[in-house]
Parts: C-alpha cells; structure tokens; sequence
C-alpha cells in the first residue's frame, strides 16, 4: 500500500526480482554511462577503472538489482559533513565528487549499504539514477539495459498501470490464483514454430543498448 500524499507523478524505478535473471547488463551499462568515453570497448583501458552504481545480489531463488533507494528522508544527507550529498528537484541523492573527502559516513549511515568507498577514486561513489539522462527524456542506463525489464522507469502512476495490466494478463492466462477469485484461462496454445528458441533468446538481446 503507497502512504498518503505519494507524489504519482514523480520518476520512479520499479525492481521486479521475478524478471531478473543475473545476467549483469545492469552493471555494465551502468559503469559505461559513468565513463568518460561512453562506449564499452573505451571503458575498457579507462584509468580509474569505470565501476558500476548498483549491484546484482544473487541469492539462492532470485536475482535482485540493488541500487540506491533515494530515500525521502536520506540519513545519507543528514550525516555528509561537507554537504556533497544533495537531493536534486527530481526527488534524487545525488553526490557531488568534488565535494567528497572520503570519510564514510555515508556508507555508515545507509540501511541498504548501497554507496561504496572506491579506492582507486578516492571518493564514495553511489547511484545518480543517471540524472542527465532523465532530463534529457531518457531513461536510467541500467533500465535501458535490462533485457527480460526486471527494471522500469517512469512516472509512479504509469508503473503502477503497467504491473495491473500483468498482472490481469496472469490472472487470464491461469498463472497465479492469489485468493478465492479464480478467473477463467485465456490459453492460446502456440504453434510449433512459435515455441521458444535459442534465436527468441538472442533477438531479446539485441533490443539492449550499450551507449
């Protein structure tokens, strides 16, 4: 259940677990997007290395992206003692390198461990939600990655009318029975030509872009 007085028209990203398989084009496109290059084969021979903003936890049954939650209240913000971290007018923690000195308190401070100290920056690094992107009317590059979309991106009400619209297509085709409602199966057996294969696998891939 969403509080009282949620915003649904502010930019949200929706993780479904269910969709994710590890395959880890998150991270990837998310170090290329925080390149100085851009491209893949450029970040490649980058000095510092160009490190990803979120991370793929594997458990035992599913995959989940973690990325920053960009808390309403941060305790991030509450705690930085130089003020790099600030939230911008699109409701995103942003951290300023510039103003980093590395102490973590930050990385203390965070209940889901997401910002992390790099070595090789010197600084704490932490998901921007790709700020610029946004603003230039695109999507997170972790979102645009993402093949199997465990990962949306829009406004809150759009997400929430795009997970009704699934979750009725379950419901019709008999996937799920979550209560004393049983609706009926719409099934259209597939024909054999139609069934999966290694090629249906391969064109889902070649929707993701790396730059």
């Amino acid at each position: 259940m969403l509080p009282l007085g949620t915003d649904l028209e502010r930019p949200t990203i929706y993780i479904d677990p269910e969709k994710c398989m590890g395959c880890r084009s998150c991270e990837i496109a998310c170090a290329i997007e925080h390149s100085m290059s851009k491209t893949l084969f450029g970040a490649i021979f980058e000095t510092p290395t160009p490190k990803p903003r979120l991370k793929v936890v594997v458990a035992d049954f599913f995959n989940v992206p973690l990325r920053c939650q960009h808390c309403e209240d941060a305790p991030c913000i509450r705690v930085c003692p130089t003020g790099a971290i600030k939230k911008s007018e699109e409701g995103f923690v942003i951290l300023n390198p510039n103003k980093c000195i590395g102490c973590l308190m930050c990385v203390m401070a965070c209940p889901f461990g997401h910002p992390k100290y790099e070595a090789e920056y010197k600084v704490v690094l932490k998901c921007d939600s790709c700020i610029e992107r946004v603003r230039e009317g695109r999507e997170p590059a972790c979102v645009e990655a993402c093949p199997t979309k465990a990962l949306k991106f829009g406004p809150l009400e759009e997400i929430l009318d795009e997970i009704r619209r699934e979750r009725a297509e379950e419901l019709i085709s008999g996937l799920k029975v979550p209560g004393i409602v049983y609706m009926k199966p719409v099934v259209e057996e597939k024909k054999e030509e139609e069934k999966v294969s290694p090629k249906d696998v391969y064109a889902s891939y070649s929707k993701v872009k790396w730059y």
